[in-house]
């Protein structure tokens, strides 16, 4: 991951990061999705305008899993491909806040205070339409510009972006991706969604067939369900067309464990140990694709 312009702080665990008038998005920003894209836009331009440094300020672990952790969605993003998305959106710096239990009981004032203006020294906040913060989530916007003009910083917030008739939401892009419309996902993301992982070495028929085979491991929670994908996979920053197969693996008994299988079609490499990026295209629900699985698979 290259963040090398971009300045990294953590709270509470680095000094306050000495940012020249910080104006500052704020959210979780999982995925990185369009309307988290208006809000990132309008922070670099008002920061222009501003003379300041525009960051960016998300939260990890995801704060549902320590408040609400048998409700806690998969994520669309690791913690650190979201700080890879991030470092590329023109954000000069970008803020993590470790969220802890202790510090999910804290009212609205107290966050804004410690973290925003004591810490951070925001002169301007921008969130999305719906961000709650604060202990029960009792932080809404108008919560929040209010203590801005306690403590001297302008908050203003960005009305939902809608993609067709849907409203843009991490949620809703989860939901899609869940049912295998990866397709719409990708159209609300303004990117295809994707997932990490490096290669293991399978039984290795795919090779004999032509198509090298990579079997994934990834850390990412969010997997499309079971079914054949048209794909590109991402080695060394190449892409290469691809066909993944997402599916149960019970040839070992171990039938609780999803297999992400990726087929390289114009590649002549040897993957094995090599971080791949798989980006899923649209389901390829087609008998064709099924037949050729019926035939690599392990």
């Amino acid at each position: 991951m290259n963040t090398d312009t971009v300045m990294i702080a953590h709270y509470p665990d680095d000094p306050p990061p000495r940012w020249h008038n910080p104006v500052l998005a704020l959210g979780n920003f999982d995925g990185l999705h369009r309307g988290h894209m208006k809000i990132i836009d309008r922070v670099r331009r008002r920061a222009g305008e501003r003379g300041g440094t525009p960051a960016v300020m998300t939260f990890d672990p995801h704060p549902p899993r320590i408040v609400r952790p048998d409700k806690a969605p998969p994520l669309l993003m690791t913690t650190e491909q979201r700080l890879e998305a991030l470092a590329k959106t023109g954000m000069q710096g970008v803020a993590v806040v470790r969220f802890t239990y202790d510090l999910s009981l804290w009212d609205p004032e107290t966050f804004v205070r410690t973290v925003l203006v004591e810490w951070l020294r925001v002169v301007e906040v921008w969130v999305g339409a719906n961000f709650l913060f604060g202990h029960d989530r009792a932080g809404t916007f108008t919560v929040l510009r209010s203590l801005g003009a306690r403590y001297g910083f302008r908050a203003e917030k960005i009305d939902p972006v809608r993609y067709k008739e849907f409203v843009v939401s991490s949620t809703r892009i989860r939901r899609l991706v869940s049912e295998g419309r990866v397709d719409e996902a990708s159209a609300l993301l303004g990117h295809h969604y994707f997932i990490d992982g490096t290669v293991t070495r399978g039984a290795g028929r795919g090779r004999e067939l032509g198509f090298p085979t990579a079997n994934l491991t990834t850390p990412n929670e969010l997997l499309p369900p079971s079914g054949v994908y048209a794909t590109t996979a991402t080695i060394n920053g190449i892409a290469y067309p691809s066909v993944t197969n997402v599916g149960m693996r019970p040839t070992f008994g171990d039938v609780d464990r999803v297999q992400v299988e990726t087929h390289l079609l114009d590649a002549e490499r040897d993957l094995y140990d090599a971080p791949l990026r798989v980006s899923f295209q649209i389901e390829a629900d087609c008998r064709a694709a099924r037949r050729l699985f019926g035939r690599i698979s392990l």
